[in-house]
């Protein structure tokens, strides 16, 4: 048996124990910090060859581990920007100069541009609806964006599709005068209705829908800009229909059936907008509108944002509309525990965690995302006291190893004397 030996490995259980120590320190410094995971030290032994039946004593080595997969519990709170993760999954933030990192730290406010920063100071990261439904870039970061909400600007949306659905009456017969296809002022029509649809500044324009009886099953709609009728009347419009179209029904069943499932125009001053009919019916009762929607929205300032379980953050206008302005993604890796902690509660993919892999909330694995929650740490702190005694009295006890071995090194230095 080495003294020197001895010593060595009284240090080493001493540097085991100053490691653990290190954790809960940090663990209950941590115990109020959103998304913070608590970190253990988790030590295996160190084994010396020994020789000709003398022992050498060996040590312990640590390895730091990080409770990452482990969910904290979640507290509500009262701002929609406060954010949480329901399960599996990490937001995608950005630090200043662009570096992209995982975080559950979700406590997300305006700074004065708008975008949405967390208390360590990363920007939330999303796909940005502009250019359409957005789809996740499965294997990178590429196409996310800085969530940036401004109140400050008036937005207007053009109207470019829309819904109607309801009756037309079975019972009804052609009219006897022309159809209102053809803007006559002596024209006749079964029903009538009206939309209201948004030009490309965001004025309203009001279209008046009308629906005439052809025949057993066949019907013709057209389309009108009301400001362009007669005054007192309705017939003849000036610059006659937007768009016309001819629909036919299943006389059996009422249903629509034939390719024709709806009607496109050009909404003046607009863009071009598709009313989607293809849920009308032909029945044996009176005409009944059951629901008439077109988007688009007048000028207006943004007056809240609401956040969707699928991470869909959507923008409320002072009219009542909304429009989706981004998507919240979610990233996971094969094995969260080992990914890389870095300063600010934030991670970054090891060689032992796995690719990042990047889909939205409530996709396969992954799950939901809470607006108006906060997860909390996962520092249990009675387990973390019961672990500083703990690591205290093994940490006193090494040192009485490396005591006594000092004391039998005195001794024999003192044996020639």
């Amino acid at each position: 048996m080495s003294l020197y030996g001895m010593m060595r490995t009284g240090v080493s259980g001493m540097n085991a124990q100053a490691n653990r120590l290190s954790t809960v320190a940090d663990n209950i410094a941590n115990s109020d910090t959103t998304g913070y995971k608590r970190s253990s030290a988790e030590f295996s032994s160190l084994i010396m060859p020994g020789t000709g039946g003398a022992y050498n004593s060996g040590g312990v080595t640590t390895t730091i581990r990080s409770a990452v997969s482990t969910q904290g519990v979640m507290t509500y709170t009262t701002s929609v920007s406060d954010l949480a993760v329901n399960g599996d999954g990490f937001f995608v933030v950005q630090d200043a100069g662009g570096t992209p990192y995982l975080t559950r730290a979700g406590s997300f406010v305006p700074d004065a541009q708008g975008r949405l920063v967390n208390a360590a100071g990363y920007q939330l990261m999303a796909y940005d609806y502009a250019n359409g439904d957005p789809a996740a870039t499965a294997n990178g970061f590429e196409g996310l964006v800085p969530v940036q909400i401004s109140d400050q600007e008036m937005t207007a949306a053009p109207s470019t599709e829309g819904i109607f659905s309801g009756n037309l009456p079975a019972g009804a017969t052609p009219p006897a005068g022309p159809l209102p296809s053809s803007n006559s002022a002596t024209a006749e029509y079964t029903s009538k209705t009206s939309l209201v649809a948004y030009d490309n500044l965001g004025n309203k324009k009001l279209l008046d829908v009308y629906f005439t009886n052809t025949g057993a099953g066949t019907w013709q709609v057209a389309v009108f800009d009301q400001s362009k009728a007669t005054p007192g009347t309705s017939f003849p419009y000036t610059g006659g229909a937007l768009g016309t179209a001819n629909l036919t029904f299943d006389t059996t069943t009422g249903k629509l059936t034939g390719a024709t499932t709806g009607v496109s125009f050009t909404v003046p001053g607009g863009q071009s907008l598709n009313l989607d009919l293809s849920k009308l019916t032909q029945l044996g009762t009176g005409f009944t509108v059951a629901d008439a929607k077109v988007n688009g929205n007048a000028p207006s300032s943004i007056q809240k944002v609401q956040i969707g379980q699928d991470g869909i953050i959507y923008a409320q206008f002072a009219d009542g509309s909304t429009k989706a302005l981004y998507k919240i993604p979610l990233a996971d890796v094969q094995s969260p525990d080992n990914l890389t902690a870095m300063p600010g509660n934030v991670y970054v993919e090891s060689t032992d965690s796995g690719a990042v892999h990047i889909g939205f909330a409530n996709e396969g694995k992954l799950g939901s995302i809470v607006s108006g929650a906060l997860e909390n740490s996962n520092v249990d702190i009675a387990e973390e006291l019961t672990n500083m005694i703990a690591a205290q009295r093994s940490y006193t006890a090494n040192s009485k190893v490396f005591q006594t071995g000092s004391d039998l090194m005195d001794v024999l230095v003192n044996l020639k004397r």
